[in-house]
């Protein structure tokens, strides 16, 4: 199974790491990027092989479109009689079906690209990433086992059965890492107020935030389940979750993440418009 990645960016990279972590033969996976030190870095790196982005497209079973969202008007309509009739995989975020079908219209006798659009999230880079993922029209069941061996390279994978769903994978588990570092970024905040030194002060939030969710992972008990047993009434954890309830600090977080699916569908509008 030969596979081409348009695009060697981060998430790119990280694909092709796990991938080959995975079983996939270095030989079967080409990237085509623009910039010619990242060509020999991916060769140096990975193994792959390298294009320009004005090569042609080596022949391959399936196309993984990497590009910045911004981008993929352009490449898709460039590559459009390329990439009919093959499996498409787009991981840029905030493009919708519908807009990449139009951008790969073309009279190709190989009938339309097989899509499929994804929406992973940049943990993927230390393959713990969550990948949601809609199967498009014209894809097939067979499809849909080799993309999820693609994506469950660098994480899990969550199927959804409308695309409008992506827009709320985004809010969570797309943004979401940024929720988390936000939260650490505040309890080093507090650490340092209290007269930790900066070090100390991450070595304390890092290592509370990782232990508590391995705990999490590893238990039977639900997250709010969880935190009750940490709680007792009128200690110090109760004083603490008390506090943040007074300030609405769930509330925000869910407003914050259904603001995140808002701006999402913005977006898709947005990037779905022809220049």
């Amino acid at each position: 199974m030969s596979i081409v990645f348009i695009g060697g960016g981060n998430m790119a990279t990280a694909m092709l790491g796990g991938m080959l972590q995975q079983g996939f033969a270095a030989n079967e996976l080409h990237v085509v990027e623009p910039d010619a030190a990242r060509r020999e870095q991916l060769q140096t790196d990975f193994g792959v092989g390298a294009w320009a982005l004005d090569d042609p497209l080596p022949d391959c079973d399936i196309v993984i479109l990497a590009v910045k969202p911004q981008q993929l008007a352009a490449v898709a309509k460039a590559r459009a009689a390329e990439l009919a009739g093959r499996l498409v995989i787009s991981i840029a975020a905030g493009i919708r079906m519908a807009d990449l079908q139009r951008w790969l219209k073309c009279e190709a006798p190989n009938g339309p690209a097989r899509l499929v659009r994804v929406m992973p999230n940049t943990p993927a880079l230390v393959r713990a990433g969550v990948s949601g993922a809609w199967l498009g029209p014209h894809a097939l069941a067979e499809d849909q086992a080799q993309v999820d061996r693609i994506l469950r390279s660098v994480g899990s994978v969550v199927w959804v059965e409308e695309e409008t769903r992506l827009d709320a994978i985004t809010a969570i588990s797309g943004s979401g890492p940024a929720y988390v570092f936000h939260f650490i970024e505040s309890l080093c905040q507090a650490a340092e107020l209290q007269g930790f030194d900066a070090a100390t002060a991450r070595q304390l939030a890092y290592g509370t935030f990782e232990g508590a969710v391995r705990l999490a992972l590893d238990s039977h008990d639900d997250a709010a389940t969880l935190r009750e047993k940490v709680t007792s009434k009128g200690g110090t954890t109760a004083a603490a979750l008390n506090k943040m309830a007074e300030l609405g600090v769930q509330a925000a977080i869910v407003a914050g993440a259904q603001a995140a699916r808002a701006r999402a569908t913005e977006l898709a509008d947005e990037l779905g418009r022809d220049s």
